[in-house]
């Protein structure tokens, strides 16, 4: 689970910014927070982010995409970091851009950090932290690294840092080496953190094509009971010679796809395919779905023929069916999880996970909306509620709802929110003016039309 996220220097974000999923002391909603007995600490299952456009919401998803990005798939050889610091100062491009994380993995909470510029990792440190220590495990300045001193003695450990590029993190590059210590870490980061942006397919939809799979038939159940139209998915086998495809990707899966292999692809028309070899062929499964006629018959649609939002749900219904889950650990973060969406489909989605949590859960959703009908204290503690806000040198912060003196648990925080209260709403200089103002000029271009 995600504790706490820290990020300093990154796009907007140009003050250090930390991101909290430790619950307050309020009571309301207590019954769904994970309980962390070893440490003493109630987490909370939920974290929504509002704010006007341009208020540094999707940065903080984009940030949180980086890290992972950097510690999973790591860098090429001579490749410079895509590291974006802030640009609306003279200073922050020559500062480095931190992250740090604190983190749930199994019963053991971890600290993982690091800074970087475009040219080199400057610090990296990962920390064990116990219930009333801390216990280093590395902390790396440069081209130096300290070792606690059980793991100082392993020589490996040391050959494995020398052969770690300055652009290069040594958590990526000891997993890589086998090295297991550090393994659980970055298993987080590679398993358990899951990015979904507005235009991302969840990846694992092949299991939409496979009637004995579970996903297939609770596909089919809840895309019925949320009103998608759809009465069930279903997979069709097409002629790869015969795709619609772009010569170049046709190419590509020609040449990476190997005996015995699957990938998924969506087509630049929207149509999601799985191809597998077999027996030297290319075998290719699309996508589709079927409405009941008015005859009770079922017709066979195209995903392109579906609406944004019913693709949409199709792309996050596994996310929340998999998140309810009791044995679930996965974290999502989802970016405009409203987009498409009616906002009380929003909600039902969000109210069905939010009953399947309990203390037992290890599982999290994170996400950033516009959607102020999900701003509901009978939905939401005030500590699950954020506010991203820009000030006036074009910086982002972020502030808990919690942190606010005069919220209280009767409120309507939805008002305050919409009145500007709290901040996180758009600065509006625009009312009546700009329809007035194009009245104008297009009869000023009319009459001198006529001249």
């Amino acid at each position: 689970m995600l504790i706490n996220f820290t990020l300093e220097n990154w796009r907007s974000f140009r003050n250090p910014a930390t991101f909290s999923m430790v619950a307050s002391r309020e009571k309301q909603h207590g019954e769904r927070l994970a309980r962390v007995e070893r440490y003493k600490l109630r987490l909370l299952p939920v974290a929504a982010i509002y704010g006007g456009n341009a208020s540094g919401k999707t940065n903080f998803f984009a940030a949180l995409n980086f890290a992972r990005n950097l510690i999973v798939r790591g860098t090429r050889p001579d490749e410079l970091i895509p590291v974006e610091t802030f640009r609306l100062d003279g200073e922050s491009g020559q500062k480095a851009t931190c992250f740090s994380f604190e983190l749930l993995v199994g019963e053991t909470i971890y600290e993982y950090g690091f800074a970087v510029n475009q040219e080199r990792v400057v610090e990296e440190r990962l920390v064990e932290v116990r219930p009333t220590t801390e216990k280093e495990l590395f902390v790396r300045n440069l081209d130096e690294v300290r070792f606690a001193p059980a793991l100082d003695k392993d020589r490996f450990l040391h050959f494995a840092f020398k052969g770690t590029r300055e652009n290069q993190l040594f958590l990526t590059n000891a997993v890589q080496q086998k090295v297991e210590t550090f393994k659980p870490v970055y298993d987080w980061f590679k398993e358990n953190l899951v990015l979904i942006a507005p235009d991302t397919r969840f990846e694992p939809f092949e299991q939409f094509l496979q009637e004995g799979s579970p996903l297939y038939a609770t596909m089919n159940k809840y895309l019925g009971l949320l009103d998608t139209g759809i009465a069930q998915l279903g997979g069709e086998d097409v002629s790869f010679d015969n795709l619609p495809l772009p010569e170049e990707m046709r190419s590509q899966l020609q040449s990476s796809l190997k005996e015995g292999m699957t990938l998924r692809l969506m087509s630049p028309f929207h149509e999601r395919y799985v191809f597998t070899r077999k027996d030297g062929e290319i075998v290719a499964r699309k996508l589709v779905t079927y409405h009941e006629t008015s005859g009770g018959d079922l017709a066979k649609f195209e995903m392109g023929q579906e609406s944004d939002g019913s693709k949409r749900v199709i792309d996050l219904l596994p996310a929340f069916l998999e998140m309810s889950s009791r044995e679930s650990t996965q974290i999502y973060v989802i970016d405009e999880v409203d987009r498409s969406l009616h906002t009380l489909l929003t909600r039902q989605l969000l109210e069905g996970y939010l009953e399947a949590c309990s203390p037992e859960n290890r599982s999290q959703l994170l996400l950033t909306t516009h959607d102020v009908l999900l701003m509901d204290q009978d939905l939401l503690r005030r500590d699950e509620m954020w506010i991203a806000e820009r000030d006036q040198e074009g910086g982002s912060s972020l502030l808990s709802f919690s942190e606010y003196k005069d919220v209280r648990n009767d409120k309507d925080i939805r008002k305050s929110y919409l009145q500007g209260r709290l901040g996180g709403v758009p600065r509006l200089l625009i009312s009546g003016a700009l329809a007035n103002s194009d009245l104008e000029v297009s009869e000023r271009e009319a009459a001198v039309g006529e001249a």
